[in-house]
């Protein structure tokens, strides 16, 4: 008779449109990591991510008693590796879900922890440039800078001026529209901070921003999570915007969601795969940077900051330098005017050039937006 690989069947249901789990011996490593024999076994009698199963339908599969299934699971719960609703259940994706929920709790012992973020580390690597390129990553858009409706947008006079920006394209507006807010430690970073790779332009305590109702439950979400007042927030965000990070939101609807990603290039698991494979990580916003280069002094702070190295310098031929100039690549820029929020001659203003707005709806597998799948 032939032995039942529990961890297979697991990695197959772990599915929620085009989010999914790899065949390979690493994704296998990560879920021993993440669940022992004995709670495998029961996990292999979950259907497929989004599919909740009740104790009293696990007690009829395993022959388990309900009471002793809920207490081996309990651990599980505990660390964020699977959700539960009342006396139901159901497994999570490994990206987003297990990974944002496991490192946000760090529940599990410190070993687990680091040997968990090693391999999510080399998955990213690994894995995530196809599904960041296929699918995954046309959740995700950046916002516009704190004051980029004030400094960094080139009002074109032939269209109204509300219409210039509109609420979903900015971050201020995430703001101006609420009065709770926090913060998280971001976990792309904290993985590299876990395995020796640091990501060199903000820490791991540089990272999601929440707002509304969700933010209030961040104490009792997260021991490293802080509430900010308006004022913090403000200057948060101005600070991440400095350093070069991008405000990357997810959409549910033709609002921002809760949580904003403040993401690096480096480390972030949908821009570092991207940046990887030369393509755009995320949808680009409708604008579009634009360099005077009468006011450009060539400096490179744009070049440096640009988060998907779409502005090279393009060298002189001419004796006189007038060919000289920052070339912006289109096919890689995503528009999220980090280079125009760092330009120290404000040389660079970001242009409207599309009227794309966020599909309504846009939710993993039709059910789930990456908020439902951290909070569940």
């Amino acid at each position: 008779m032939t032995e039942i690989d529990y961890y297979e069947k697991v990695r197959q249901n772990l599915v929620l449109g085009p989010l999914n789990a790899p065949k390979h011996k690493k994704i296998i490593k990560l879920l021993k990591v993440f669940w022992n024999e004995e709670e495998i076994k029961i996990l292999s009698h979950f259907g497929k991510v989004g599919n909740f199963i009740s104790l009293k339908a696990l007690e009829e599969k395993t022959g388990i008693p309900k009471g002793e299934i809920k207490k081996i699971l309990n651990r599980s719960i505990r660390n964020g590796t699977i959700a539960k609703k009342g006396a139901r259940y159901t497994l999570l994706p490994l990206v987003p879900g297990v990974f944002e929920k496991y490192f946000i709790v760090r529940k599990d012992t410190e070993e687990n922890q680091k040997e968990a973020a090693k391999l999510y580390r080399e998955i990213f690597k690994k894995f995530s440039p196809a599904a960041a390129y296929e699918g995954v990553h046309k959740i995700f858009r950046p916002l516009l800078p704190y004051e980029a409706k004030e400094k960094l947008i080139e009002i074109n006079e032939s269209l109204d001026y509300e219409s210039q920006a509109l609420s979903y394209e900015l971050v201020k507006d995430l703001i101006d529209k609420n009065e709770h807010f926090a913060v998280i430690p971001c976990q792309c970073r904290l993985i590299g901070e876990l395995t020796g790779e640091p990501c060199k332009i903000a820490p791991a305590e540089m990272g999601c921003f929440i707002v509304g109702l969700a933010a209030q439950a961040i104490p009792t979400m997260c021991d490293d999570g802080r509430l900010l007042t308006k004022e913090e927030a403000i200057q948060f965000l101005k600070d991440t915007e400095k350093a070069g990070l991008v405000h990357n939101a997810s959409f549910g609807t033709t609002e921002p969601g809760m949580f904003i990603c403040n993401c690096c290039s480096c480390h972030c698991g949908a821009l570092y795969p991207a940046r990887l494979m030369h393509v755009k990580g995320s949808i680009a916003s409708n604008y579009s940077p634009k360099i005077n280069m009468e006011l450009c002094i060539k400096c490179e702070t744009c070049m440096r900051k640009c988060p998907g190295e779409a502005i090279y310098h393009k060298f002189p031929i001419e004796a006189d330098l007038s060919d000289e100039k920052m070339v912006i690549r289109e096919e890689l820029c995503i528009g999220c005017g980090v280079c125009a929020a760092n330009c120290p001659k404000d040389a660079i203003k970001m242009v409207k050039v599309r009227e794309n707005v966020p599909e309504k709806g846009t939710k993993f597998g039709g059910q789930y937006s990456i908020g439902d799948l951290i909070t569940m």
